[in-house]
């Protein structure tokens, strides 16, 4: 419930997180928050600090940039491996991830639309036949959704982008054109990036001093 609370906005990147305040709210003692807290410390979405505090990950620049730059390795290498091995069941996925988008930008419902981003692009890991990189994505999914929740949903017409780019995807990835796919896929993530470090700097979220 912690990890979607900070995937959904819902907390704010590098917000304080109360034990006490987490407690409460959720209905347990603090003894499973504290276990939360260090589990999510352990995928890099919490920053416990001895002596002061837990606290929401608060992203920097380079946080950012190597975080996209992990990406396009990782999401390039898989959605080859997703059109070679397991077509039609990825097409099926993202083409419902896109349907969910639709839904959401009718609705102007920007978390729903963020949901349903992040469906888009875990079909082609859920996908890819590779447990290696399955495990590689794990590490950072957290992150990344977290992300795209935060520093999308603030800036004016980026929504407008990213739903026309997965839609070329889709199209891309239903002929099996892997070149134009590894393309499209690249521009998109990279737009991502640029997207994120405008948000950072135009302080929709606190910079670290």
């Amino acid at each position: 419930r912690l990890r979607q609370a900070i995937i959904d906005a819902e907390l704010p990147l590098g917000g304080e997180l109360s034990e006490v305040g987490l407690a409460a709210k959720l209905g347990v003692s603090r003894t499973p928050v504290r276990e939360a807290l260090a589990l999510l410390q352990l995928q890099g979405m919490v920053t416990i600090l001895p002596q002061k505090g837990s606290y929401v990950f608060l992203p920097t620049e380079e946080d950012v940039v190597e975080l996209c730059e992990y990406r396009i390795v990782l999401e390039s290498r898989a959605i080859a491996f997703a059109v070679a091995r397991r077509r039609d069941a990825t097409l099926v996925m993202i083409e419902e991830a896109l349907e969910a988008m639709v839904a959401a930008r009718a609705r102007s419902d920007a978390v729903a639309y963020a949901r349903a981003d992040t469906r888009f692009h875990e079909a082609f890991i859920r996908n890819c036949g590779n447990r290696y990189l399955q495990d590689g994505h794990a590490l950072v999914a957290g992150r990344i959704d977290t992300l795209r929740t935060h520093l999308s949903v603030p800036l004016t017409g980026v929504q407008e982008r990213s739903f026309l780019e997965h839609q070329s995807i889709l199209e891309a990835f239903a002929a099996g054109d892997v070149l134009m796919l590894e393309s499209i896929l690249v521009g998109h993530i990279l737009g991502t990036r640029q997207s994120y470090l405008r948000a950072l700097q135009e302080g929709f979220i606190p910079l670290r001093p």
